[in-house]
């Protein structure tokens, strides 16, 4: 039986977003919402709670004196914690609002160990790994993708990290130590280039679903999936950037003083909590920077995908969705 939902307006509905999506400002509110680092302390059994809140509802099934400020706090739960394709339950490094408690600690770790090649080495080896994560989790799960893609996009990826990391070491041995500060985000630029899309190569290979503004399913498009995936790769590199382009010229600036050449245990702690400064910030505004739902015009889909798409619908669909993925 339907329970009686007094406490929650008629019109409410748990899967429409709080705030407007099309402008960046509503998309960074619900970013902020949805990525809250305070999540990945949630306890499991809470989870699973908010997961079957959400479910209920989309059924007709809520519990009685089920309040809307329950049903919204469920869904910030359920969207932190759940793939939004496959609706299962993700592994905790890989979820969004894990990226300011795990960026936070690499990315410390990354800019205080610069100076000496097995340093930077091993903690690209490091952020690389929780990359893959990641990218991984965040997939776009209606393109499923083997073990062997995996170590290959894996291997590709942290080898491109760290040739680009060593390369750089090598040259900017004479050059001004500032430079130096910023081979760190080099490298997780260049790889961030390789490791998305050979993670998600399957995409790229067999394409994304897509459908029209009414969720119905119109085909497979590869464009579109390399047009979602760009804008992933994008939000990532605007990601990182601001903590490991502007920390370093604090630090820089810091390091001349005598207090802090005598607290130097003290600085990857500092940086450590700089950056997540940054990320607090950067993680949900660079989510933000493209809507989740992308769209692709009709006219550049592939020429046999939108042969069909007009023979069935004729001018009615000028644009086709899909989810890009995080």
């Amino acid at each position: 039986t339907c329970a009686e939902m007094a406490t929650v307006p008629d019109d409410f509905n748990i899967d429409t977003p709080r705030w407007d999506q099309s402008t960046f400002v509503g998309r960074l509110k619900h970013f902020f919402n949805i990525t809250d680092p305070r999540t990945v302390l949630v306890p499991e059994e809470e989870l699973d709670w908010a997961k079957a809140l959400v479910e209920g509802w989309r059924a007709g099934l809520v519990p009685p004196g089920s309040s809307q400020e329950q049903l919204l706090y469920a869904k910030k739960l359920y969207d932190s914690a759940f793939h939004p394709d496959t609706g299962e339950k993700m592994n905790l490094i890989g979820r969004m609002s894990f990226q300011v408690p795990g960026g936070m600690a690499l990315t410390g770790c990354m800019l205080q160990f610069y100076r000496t090649v097995p340093a930077v080495v091993f903690w690209q080896w490091v952020n690389q790994s929780f990359n893959a994560i990641v990218n991984y989790t965040n997939r776009n799960a209606a393109s499923p993708i083997s073990l062997r893609q995996i170590g290959v996009a894996y291997v590709t990826a942290t080898g491109t990290a760290l040739a680009t990391v060593v390369g750089l070491n090598l040259y900017t041995k004479r050059a001004p130590p500032l430079l130096a500060r910023w081979v760190p985000f080099a490298a997780v630029a260049a790889a961030n280039c390789v490791n998305i899309p050979m993670m998600r190569q399957q995409e790229i290979i067999n394409g994304v679903t897509v459908t029209d503004e009414d969720n119905n399913e119109l085909g497979r498009s590869r464009r579109a999936a390399v047009k979602g995936i760009a804008q992933v790769v994008v939000s990532r590199i605007t990601m990182a950037a601001p903590g490991m382009i502007i920390l370093p010229i604090i630090m820089e600036q810091l390091e001349k003083f005598a207090f802090m050449q005598r607290i130097r245990v003290l600085h990857m702690p500092l940086q450590m909590l700089l950056s997540g400064g940054f990320l607090l910030f950067m993680v949900p505004a660079a989510c933000a920077l493209f809507p989740q739902r992308c769209s692709l015009a009709l006219a550049d889909l592939e020429p046999e995908l939108r042969s069909s798409i007009v023979g069935k619908h004729g001018d009615k669909v000028p644009y086709v969705y899909f989810n890009k993925g995080l």
